[in-house]
């Protein structure tokens, strides 16, 4: 890369920090960013989710006052969101490239159109309002379906990251009567986990000889401009607004679709 694809490699992994950390779909700025690089899409995906992994710890950290009293759900959410990761994470590494390539537009439409309804969503969780502190465990009939679209979200998520924590927001907020904010705060947590998994997954298989690499430079900008990113999501980001947030992802997501296609 050149001086100046570094900075805005750099500058993009800051922008996915802190849009991971409040709305939940980042991979959409780095992702865009690296293939437009010239970074093949199976590698590209490889180090952003590396890359990303100290922002998910920054983010997650800043959201710690959400997290009091969820440490029951975290122990019950974990062990699903770690099998769909390593689904997932097998899924990138034994599909052919090809097949990454001709699936990823679509999952960036699926994604994209998340973003665009997320205010929808959020309006309609809002208008349920949080229920009593009684009213918040999870029975046997929520489990049975919160569990499986947990993994289902690991899987996407350790084969494709973008928007995982939108759809881990939708689930959580349809099935698990609470605040926005502590769905929120548990969906960081969850994320970073899926993403640790798979991340740990691609460099194992990197440094055994695999047939896609890690590009290790992206993985230093990103993971630098991410941990910042994180940090600024968890104390100032919810200040910006929404909606020039939802809009500047869309573009990102609309580039990224468009250079996939003319691979």
């Amino acid at each position: 890369m050149s001086v100046v694809e570094m900075v805005l490699v750099l500058f993009a992994g800051v922008g996915a920090g802190v849009i991971n950390t409040i709305v939940g779909s980042g991979t959409l700025i780095t992702f865009p960013t690296l293939v437009a690089f010239g970074v093949p899409p199976v590698t590209a995906t490889m180090s952003n989710a590396v890359g990303l992994i100290p922002g998910n710890i920054s983010g997650s950290f800043g959201y710690r006052r959400e997290l009091a009293g969820q440490g029951r759900r975290v122990a019950l959410f974990l062990p699903a969101s770690l099998a769909g990761a390593l689904g997932g994470a097998w899924l990138l590494l034994h599909l052919p490239e090809d097949a990454f390539v001709s699936i990823v537009p679509w999952l960036l439409v699926l994604a994209l159109v998340l973003v665009v309804a997320q205010p929808m969503l959020q309006r309609y969780v809002r208008s349920r309002g949080p229920r009593p502190p009684g009213e918040r465990e999870i029975g046997l009939g929520r489990g049975a379906l919160l569990l499986p679209l947990i993994a289902l979200c690991g899987v996407y998520g350790g084969y494709f990251a973008a928007a995982q924590g939108i759809l881990l927001v939708g689930i959580l907020g349809l099935l698990l009567p609470d605040t926005l904010q502590r769905h929120n705060a548990l969906k960081n947590i969850l994320v970073m986990a899926v993403n640790s998994v798979a991340a740990t997954t691609y460099v194992i298989v990197a440094s055994t000889g695999g047939r896609h690499p890690i590009d290790w430079t992206a993985v230093g900008l990103i993971a630098a401009g991410s941990l910042v990113g994180g940090w600024i999501g968890a104390r100032v980001g919810r200040r910006l607004p929404p909606a020039v947030l939802r809009a500047c992802i869309v573009v990102l997501g609309l580039v990224a679709i468009w250079t996939l296609v003319r691979l």
